[in-house]
């Protein structure tokens, strides 16, 4: 059977390759039900995510022959908005690797990573009022909270479309790599993330996307928690021995 996506998992990591090349990664329904499916992977045994495009494209936008026929309903059910903000929810750091296009959905779902990868060209924006929609799977919230008002209403409001130099200037990527070396760069942040306590990463990424009521209890109560693990004594063992030498 087709699929839209390509998995492959390891111990720590999980790479899912956007597979609808010929469509350049349109996001349609199948992939949609795919993703929910990585989502339950790593909901269920948490590691980082790696999303990347086939074909030289991360994601064009949303399949406009299917996103032509939706209706009020459709848009009430959130089909996009709701994977998008379970994408930003998984409890392991989540790795988008962006080349060619990032229009559209396929921005939006950029925009849900917690760091972002570009090659040099990359073109990224939501082109959404051009065909008569609004940007609404997380856009009009999150890209403001990315990159500040202006620069969110440019692309938001009057279509505008930021190249890679643009978007790195903007906060939008962390880091701009080229084609063949994305996947490894990429990998290099994984390895970075790994390197750290997993729980410690896992309750960070909680209490930093909590609300601001939540804080300083939440910080507070987080921080018990790792106060008693038995990986925080062994870490802080091992750094002062280091010290010592």
């Amino acid at each position: 059977m087709t699929t839209a996506l390509e998995v492959h998992e390891s111990a720590d990591r999980v790479v899912v390759q956007l597979a609808r090349p010929e469509v350049r990664n349109a996001i349609d329904h199948q992939m949609v039900t795919e993703l929910h499916g990585v989502c339950d992977l790593l909901e269920h045994v948490p590691r980082v995510l790696l999303l990347t495009g086939k074909g030289g494209t991360f994601a064009a936008g949303a399949d406009i022959s299917q996103l032509r026929e939706r209706r009020r309903d459709d848009a009430l059910r959130g089909i996009n908005s709701a994977l998008f903000d379970r994408i930003r929810r998984l409890p392991m750091p989540t790795i988008g690797l962006l080349d060619g296009f990032a229009l559209g959905g396929g921005a939006e779902l950029a925009y849900a990573c917690d760091f972002r990868i570009g090659t040099p060209r990359l073109r990224i924006g939501n082109p959404e009022p051009g065909l008569g929609i609004m940007a609404a799977a997380g856009a009009t919230w999150r890209l403001k909270e990315l990159v500040g008002e202006p620069i969110a209403k440019e692309i938001l409001l009057a279509g505008r479309v930021l190249d890679a130099e643009e978007a790195r200037s903007a906060g939008l990527l962390n880091e701009i790599a080229e084609p063949d070396a994305l996947l490894e760069a990429g990998h290099s942040w994984a390895d970075r993330i790994a390197r750290q306590s997993g729980l410690a990463v896992r309750l960070t990424k909680a209490a930093f996307h909590a609300p601001r009521e939540a804080h300083p209890y939440l910080d507070d109560l987080t921080q018990a928690v790792l106060f008693e693990t038995d990986e925080k004594q062994e870490r802080m063992t091992a750094f002062l021995e280091r010290s010592k030498k």
